[in-house]
């Protein structure tokens, strides 16, 4: 279907933009150098006047060295651009002295130009490619080709890039906040689930129940049925349903997942994976869950779920899983110990917690609302829909 290009526009390889928006080579509007490979002489962990330039790698941030002060230094005002590895093509503004390593492409625009617009247009609209076999890597003289289409004037990219960091701004301010609600509550477990006076210790076993999950088919899998409940569907101790796999299969009332149960991962790829849990709530009820995964049933279990997110029972995880084992099973589950206090404090702690996760997922929902509007606002300014002239 041909896309009709409204008067004043003009249709080009990266979409359709304003016709005084010029179309350029990244070669012909910048430098393009390559970070140097650290040698151990040229850096520390450690900020002086001699080892003092950050030095980065291919994120946001440095990983904790700093560069003597021959190694190979870039001005503020420019972009790092990841060459190899997580991200490759990924743009960073850095608006600091700074070093950079062999990985890492730095880009510095010629006055006219400005760096942060830059940065936003090439995450928005340069897709990166490369030659099947090998390594994915990007060459300075490869990138350089590549092309990016910017406003007639420094001014209205400087205007476009404020608008943009404007709300990049609020985003980290968010995520700031969310992970230090977080950390508050880390600290808060530690002292709520202290053991006390009148408390016992119990097994899981002695107030529960351990289920593992259905085993099904390929051919079980269906576009639509009865979900089934899989790693991929715990986020951050809380349900997620971007990811879902549906079979067509009959479920025992044992299988069915109720309100309450804790959803719990069992066995992955990855160590890191085991034990993460969500509680079922809202519509994960009645659905099923795989057998990758186990429920943990109990009366107890709005009190418990605290007790799985703590390093009460993520030490006995990492204890049970020893050096090659990628997976507990529900033996070793309901042998684990826990401190059980009256119901009276459990509710008590329940309550605490709960407010505390309202808290964070409300944080987390108006910052899911903050990136749509961040997207949304790339769309329209960095295409010339809207312009800020």
């Amino acid at each position: 279907m041909t896309t009709e290009v409204r008067k004043g526009y003009k249709q080009t390889d990266l979409g359709i933009f304003p016709d005084e928006w010029k179309e350029l080579k990244i070669k012909d509007i910048s430098d393009i150098s390559v970070g140097k490979d650290l040698v151990e002489s040229e850096f520390s962990s450690f900020q002086d006047d001699i080892y003092k330039y950050p030095v980065f790698s291919n994120t946001v941030s440095n990983e904790g060295l700093y560069g003597f002060y021959n190694f190979s230094e870039y001005t503020k005002d420019s972009l790092t651009v990841v060459g190899r590895g997580v991200g490759l093509g990924t743009a960073f503004k850095r608006e600091e002295s700074y070093g950079a390593i062999g990985r890492l492409l730095v880009i510095k625009p010629i006055h006219k130009y400005d760096f942060r617009y830059l940065s936003y247009f090439i995450n928005f609209k340069v897709n990166i490619h490369f030659e099947s076999g090998g390594i994915p890597q990007l060459t300075g003289v490869s990138f350089g080709n590549y092309k990016v289409i910017l406003p007639p004037t420094k001014s209205e990219q400087t205007a476009i890039a404020i608008a943009l960091s404007d709300s990049d701004a609020l985003i980290i301010s968010l995520e700031k906040l969310i992970q230090k609600k977080r950390a508050i509550k880390q600290g808060a477990m530690q002292q709520l689930l202290k053991p006390k006076e009148g408390w016992e210790v119990k097994t899981l076993g002695e107030i529960g129940e351990c289920v593992i999950g259905l085993t099904y088919r390929t051919d079980n899998v269906k576009e639509s049925g009865l979900l089934v409940m899989r790693s991929s569907n715990i986020q951050n101790n809380a349900l997620s349903f971007e990811n879902n796999v549906f079979v067509d299969v009959e479920v025992s009332e044992k299988l069915t997942l109720k309100e309450n149960d804790i959803l719990i991962c069992v066995r992955n790829g990855s160590r890191d994976l085991i034990g993460k849990c969500a509680l079922i709530k809202g519509q994960a009820v009645g659905e099923t869950f795989g057998a990758f995964m186990s429920i943990f049933r109990s009366p107890f279990n709005e009190f418990v779920f605290n007790l799985f997110q703590s390093n009460i029972i993520k030490r006995q995880i990492d204890e049970y899983l020893g050096a090659t084992i990628n997976q507990i099973t529900n033996k070793s589950l309901n042998s684990f110990e826990i401190p059980f206090p009256p119901i009276a404090e459990q509710t008590r702690i329940a309550t605490i917690f709960s407010d505390m996760d309202a808290e964070i997922t409300g944080l987390e929902q108006k910052l899911g609302k903050y990136k749509l509007i961040k997207q949304g606002m790339m769309q329209e300014l960095l295409t010339g829909r809207i312009r800020l002239v």
